[in-house]
């Protein structure tokens, strides 16, 4: 997403077509990008810290934006170990890319 003390044009965009279209309970948008990876084998730590890497120092652009979330699925893949306690949630460096 992009950094909050920064415009977000597509944003405001998207919150006043919203606005016009009887949805005023939304105050606010903000727009920013998502990656789908696919991952062969087993989620497990090692796998879990190379996507938090990649997520942070290649996917996104730190100086204009924030990685959010990076969110596990479970549709073809086997989660492992200890990752599997976190494969619904949350798991990023501060800051959204999800």
């Amino acid at each position: 997403m992009p950094k909050a003390e920064l415009l977000d044009p597509q944003g405001k965009a998207v919150a006043g077509a919203l606005s016009r279209t009887g949805h005023e309970s939304i105050s606010g948008v903000r727009v920013g990008k998502r990656f789908e990876l696919t991952v062969e084998g087993p989620i497990d730590d090692a796998v879990r810290a190379e996507v938090a890497a990649l997520a942070e120092h290649v996917l996104s652009n730190s100086v204009i934006e924030d990685v959010v979330g990076i969110h596990y699925e479970q549709s073809n893949i086997e989660l492992a170990g200890e990752a599997a306690e976190h494969h619904d949630g949350y798991d990023a460096p501060a800051g959204e890319t999800h």
